[in-house]
């Protein structure tokens, strides 16, 4: 099969067009004819520094949409020809490439009205988002929310998921992306390269601070997402722990670090199904068009190395997905 390929630990120029054997599925295990993939940040960062669990050349690529292409034994919830997606396991190969293997139980359908692109989308950055705002920091319609990183993918989601539930939400975007973050659902809209974040923010709440935040872009902006948060705030990180102190904890603060995709690798069966539990409920949201999947952009297989290398610049809006025939 045509795959993308990594023959070892490194820059993601090093990917290239090869063919490989079309893998067979194992026991309660699918094989999907692959028709969509999203690019994420954890992509190129994991090429960089490789997996132990890896043999290679190996197969990049988290978010997959396709067709149940063949049914390993034990399978019983799917039948060839079913469209669906799913968030893949960071330690086997993933989704760059024709067909893919995955797990039965951490798949989910795609329902008629939404497209292959569009349930690709949602995998990585929309369950990340998912877990915080719904599981994590149990946001409800009295809070205010700093959700940082409005523009991208965990932050966009975050933002609609918030906007959904009845939420004010402040994020932070540059200047040139604030009508999009509003457009999303964003009430107010901070430029992080010309004003100051914590300030402006403290401003719009007139001292009393956010109740929640989603850190969702690095270290430096979880230890502001501290210092915004009011008494019994909460902060969930996804991009970069906050410093940790004692004085970090002061206020009845808590922290919590998403890690929905270490369901795979745990021994916790339930942890597992809710992968695909959360995927349903994600793109029922896109189904009845109460989140939009934000996709900016379209490539081929070809192309998507010269995606990650924009990923990896940091200054990406929305999401970036590679179609195949």
């Amino acid at each position: 099969m045509k795959s993308l390929l990594l023959n070892q630990p490194g820059s993601i120029t090093n990917l290239h067009v090869g063919e490989i054997p079309t893998p067979k599925p194992k026991p309660n295990e699918i094989r999907v004819k692959v028709h969509a993939v999203s690019l994420n940040p954890v992509d190129y960062k994991t090429a960089s520094r490789g997996n132990d669990n890896w043999k290679y050349p190996h197969i990049l690529g988290l978010d997959v949409a396709g067709t149940v292409d063949a049914i390993g034994s034990d399978v019983v919830q799917w039948l060839i020809g079913d469209r669906v997606f799913y968030h893949g396991d960071l330690s086997k190969p993933g989704g760059y490439a024709e067909y893919a293997i995955t797990t039965a139980h951490t798949t989910a359908k795609i329902p008629d009205n939404v497209s292959f692109s569009e349930a690709a989308a949602i995998p990585c950055a929309g369950l990340t988002a998912y877990e915080a705002v719904v599981r994590r920091l149990d946001i409800q319609p009295e809070h205010t929310v700093w959700m940082q990183g409005g523009a991208g993918g965990v932050g966009g989601f975050g933002v609609q998921i918030c906007k959904n539930i009845g939420a004010t939400v402040i994020t932070t975007a540059s200047a040139h992306n604030h009508d999009f973050v509003k457009s999303l659902g964003a009430d107010h809209a901070i430029d992080y390269n010309n004003e100051h974040v914590v300030n402006t923010i403290m401003a719009i709440t007139n001292g009393r601070g956010v109740d929640r935040v989603l850190g969702a872009v690095d270290v430096d902006t979880a230890n502001e997402g501290i210092e915004v948060l009011n008494f019994r705030g909460g902060i969930a990180c996804v991009a970069g722990m906050p410093t940790i102190t004692d004085a970090t904890f002061a206020g009845a603060k808590s922290i919590h670090n998403i890690a929905y995709g270490g369901a795979h690798s745990s021994t916790n069966r339930a942890a597992q199904f809710d992968l695909a539990k959360m995927a349903e409920e994600m793109i029922a949201l896109v189904a009845s068009k109460k989140i939009y999947p934000m996709i900016e952009q379209t490539i081929t297989l070809e192309e998507i190395p010269a995606g990650l290398a924009q990923l990896q610049s940091r200054h990406v809006k929305g999401k970036i997905i590679a179609e195949f025939a």
